[in-house]
């Protein structure tokens, strides 16, 4: 069935007064913020190559969902495109609630010409994040967009309120179409190189005039950065001015200053900068790193009254890994600030801790079938008709995956690659140590859902637990999404205290299109509401479990 305008307006309000009633038992303390999203294609031309781009509500990039900790997010999809289509919500750790986390391991797509309606709450958390639609290529088309997530009143800010809050959503971009990336993906080709960078879906022309960013002088401005791009890494700075860095990735940070910032695939920051210099116009600059042929673009940051031009000279962005690694080594997790709760980061003494066990990820790729395939730990991910959240609840996993086909260890050398659903069992409440091995001579990023986590170590080579004397134990910074450098390693501590289905994949897209990824079920023994919510009586079904009956509630909490 096609929507109509009479259509959509009908489900709307249907759809409204559910959310009313939900509404009506909310506590006070958590309010909530209702969107209804349009997605289209709409073409655009962006680096001069016209092209179908995804679009909300005729928006590129998408609204900004503006919220503070714990507020109850709903968000109704139309979906208009002529594809399945999920949003993912990138560093949302949807404590017991990965029923909501957008991607085909854990929900049914959402079909085109139907709705559906996400509810999500940025449980004690605060900082920048990003959406993205998940499924396939989608991701390269655009229909991304900013999550801000506000200290609630009563909780301190380690830094006084900037005088205005500017999004830097900012990455790579192919002028091809994303089911052409995808086709040449399936067909064993690769996607090449991107066509350029864009800052907020433009570039450089439509992010000088009218000027991006306006500032007055004196005054104190908070940029909030995510790499949301698939292939390249990004160095961000500003002419004549300083970077504060403050917070990444939900974490506020020693307030360290940088002449530049290094940001990762997946990665998300923010840096204050006060308008110090002689009012003019200055130039926000970002340039990828670690390719041959360097791509960068310029925003315009114009002080109030300014008739005068940027200065002709751009600064240039550092060279080498050795830059970024000691740059990584210079962040440190600000232990006296609090971030969503009262109590201070660092009475969480992560470093204390004993670790249950240690899962050493290695990355592999090769021919299977004679097209190139992408592995961890010799098994090349692929997504099953059910979903594997899905196949669980139900107890319906019999052909549809198998726990645990890869080991704690890489395989040995040379074993061929296996394309299958690839999932790992967490004991939950462990604190386990995971190890990402990257052999390949380009740079790798990857993340976690469902999870924040201490990123201890890193280095060249492969990992051994010898290289745990090199760990900081005490102060790095908790977060989503790290980087593991070419032939080298990096180590990551947390808890598995989130039960649910959770992703770990590279955030190079082509890659984790072609199998570098992996799922890891955490699930509570108690089965308990206390530690996971029930499956929502409104959740999408599709494949194995269309038609079973909904499995007993977990015990109430």
């Amino acid at each position: 069935m096609v929507w109509s305008a009479m259509t959509m307006r009908g489900a709307s309000a249907a759809a409204l007064l559910v959310l009313v009633a939900l509404v009506a038992g909310a506590r006070a303390e958590d309010p909530y913020h209702f969107f209804e999203w349009k997605v289209t294609y709409g073409t655009k031309n962006i680096l001069g190559t016209p092209q179908k781009v995804i679009l909300i509500n005729g928006q590129f990039p998408g609204p900004t969902i503006n919220c503070t900790s714990n507020n109850n997010i709903l968000v109704n999809v139309f979906n208009m495109l002529d594809q399945p289509l999920l949003f993912h919500w990138h560093g949302i750790q949807q404590r017991k609630n990965s029923w909501q986390d957008g991607l085909p391991g854990t929900m049914c797509p959402i079909q085109p010409n139907t709705n559906w309606t996400y509810h999500w709450q940025p449980k004690d958390q605060i900082g920048s994040f990003y959406y993205f639609p998940s499924i396939g290529m989608q991701r390269a088309a655009g229909g991304y967009g900013l999550i801000t997530v506000h200290s609630r009143d009563l909780i301190p800010v380690p830094f006084d309120p900037p005088a205005d809050d500017f999004p830097v959503l900012v990455g790579d971009w192919y002028t091809k179409d994303h089911t052409v990336l995808a086709k040449n993906l399936d067909n064993g080709k690769g996607i090449g190189r991107p066509a350029g960078l864009i800052i907020n879906g433009k570039n450089e022309k439509e992010a000088s005039n009218p000027p991006m960013y306006n500032v007055e002088a004196g005054k104190t401005y908070r940029f909030r950065v995510c790499n949301v791009g698939i292939k390249a890494t990004l160095n961000v700075r500003v002419q004549k001015h300083i970077l504060k860095l403050v917070e990444m990735e939900g974490s506020h940070t020693v307030q360290n200053t940088y002449d530049s910032l290094d940001v990762h695939i997946g990665q998300c920051l923010s840096f204050l900068v006060t308008a110090d210099q002689t009012p003019g116009d200055y130039l926000l600059v970002v340039s990828t790193r670690f390719i041959k042929e360097v791509s960068t673009i310029t925003a315009v940051i114009r002080y109030k009254g300014s008739n005068t031009p940027p200065p002709p000279q751009i600064p240039e962005s550092p060279s080498g890994w050795a830059w970024s690694i000691n740059q990584w080594r210079s962040f440190r997790w600000n232990l006296t600030a609090s971030a969503a709760r009262p109590n201070p980061q660092g009475s969480y003494h992560y470093g204390q801790i004993n670790i249950t066990r240690t899962i050493k990820l290695s990355t592999s790729h090769g021919k299977v079938d004679g097209k190139e395939r992408y592995a961890l730990n010799g098994v090349s991910h692929v997504d099953p008709d059910t979903p594997l959240k899905l196949a669980e609840y139900f107890n319906a996993t019999n052909g549809v995956f198998q726990y645990n086909l890869i080991g704690d260890v890489p395989p040995a050398a040379g074993t061929p690659i296996k394309v299958a659903p690839n999932v790992v069992s967490a004991e939950f409440r462990t604190f386990i140590e995971v190890v990402f091995e990257n052999p390949e001579k380009s740079i790798d990023t990857f993340h976690i859902n469902g999870y924040a986590f201490f990123a201890a170590g890193m280095g060249p080579g492969t990992w051994s637990p010898q290289c745990r004397k090199t760990y900081n134990l005490l102060d790095t910074v908790s977060r989503h999404t790290i980087q593991v450098y070419p032939r080298s390693w990096t180590a990551v501590m947390l808890t598995f205290d989130n039960a649910g289905m959770w992703n770990i994949r590279s955030n190079l897209w082509d890659r984790h299109y072609l199998g570098e990824q992996l799922y890891i079920s955490v699930l509570s023994p108690a089965r308990s509401l206390r530690d996971e919510y029930n499956m929502p009586e409104t959740s999408l079904r599709c494949g194995k479990v269309v038609s079973l009956p909904m499995p007993p509630s977990y015990a109430p909490a």
